[in-house]
């Protein structure tokens, strides 16, 4: 029901301003009202609905909901604007992400430095299967693992929003069957940087898989016909 829900708030199908009859949802998806309520008290915390005196449930509009919720995003993956919200991310990344990767190679510890190789690693091992399982865990134990080794609770707290959209490319199939091997072998560099605290190499060579990743995105966007987005570039 959550899914459901949220799915057809943030694709439009439940346009902003309109109201969620309960009662309805209740009887149409065979559920007690009590279920409804929780479901709409997720939607609330995630900015989506607003509950109000003798109004009921209220659609807000996308300003108010919360970006960086992994339900969120992966809804926004889902539904017709998937493109949008990939380079969205892109951006964020690009900002982000280098920046991880520099003060990863500062304040690493010896753990952290052994899981990012070991998953790089692990993506280069099963990069002819880039669209199954093992491969995204790998992808994301890396980038997530940098962003925590960074030493800053902000970027590591963001580890959820690129965690999110990694997995929503391969479940969206929008990802090969083989993996980029530049991509992969950039993922190894990185790894070998931050092990030499080579921080600033490190930030050029994050900067350039994401670049990457977000030109594979405008590559599927020319095959379906739609014009692809220019994309910023990143002074890091």
């Amino acid at each position: 029901m959550l899914d459901s829900l949220g799915g057809c708030i943030v694709a439009g199908d439940l346009t902003e301003g309109s109201r969620l009859n309960t009662a309805d949802v209740a009887e149409r998806m065979t559920a007690s009202r009590g279920t409804v309520r929780e479901v709409v008290r997720v939607l609330e915390s995630l900015g989506l609905v607003e509950v109000r005196r003798r109004a009921g449930v209220v659609i807000l509009p996308s300003a108010r909901w919360n970006p960086y919720a992994p339900q969120v995003i992966r809804w926004k993956l889902a539904g017709p604007n998937r493109w949008r919200t990939l380079h969205e991310i892109s951006e964020l990344r690009l900002v982000v992400e280098p920046l991880a990767a520099r003060l990863a190679s500062e304040h690493a510890a010896r753990e952290q430095r052994r899981v990012i190789s070991a998953s790089a690693f692990g993506m280069s091992q099963t990069s002819d299967h880039a669209t199954e399982d093992e491969y995204l865990g790998h992808d994301v134990r890396f980038h997530r693992t940098v962003l925590e080794a960074s030493g800053n609770p902000m970027l590591a707290a963001l580890g959820d929003v690129v965690a999110e959209v990694l997995t929503g490319r391969t479940h969206q199939g929008l990802m090969p069957r083989r993996a980029n091997k530049e991509a992969v072998g950039l993922h190894q560099e990185i790894a070998a940087l931050i092990s030499r605290s080579e921080g600033e190499a490190a930030a050029r060579a994050m900067t350039r898989i994401v670049s990457e990743a977000d030109e594979a995105i405008d590559a599927l966007m020319r095959e379906e016909g739609r014009p692809a987005r220019r994309r910023q570039t990143s002074t890091t």
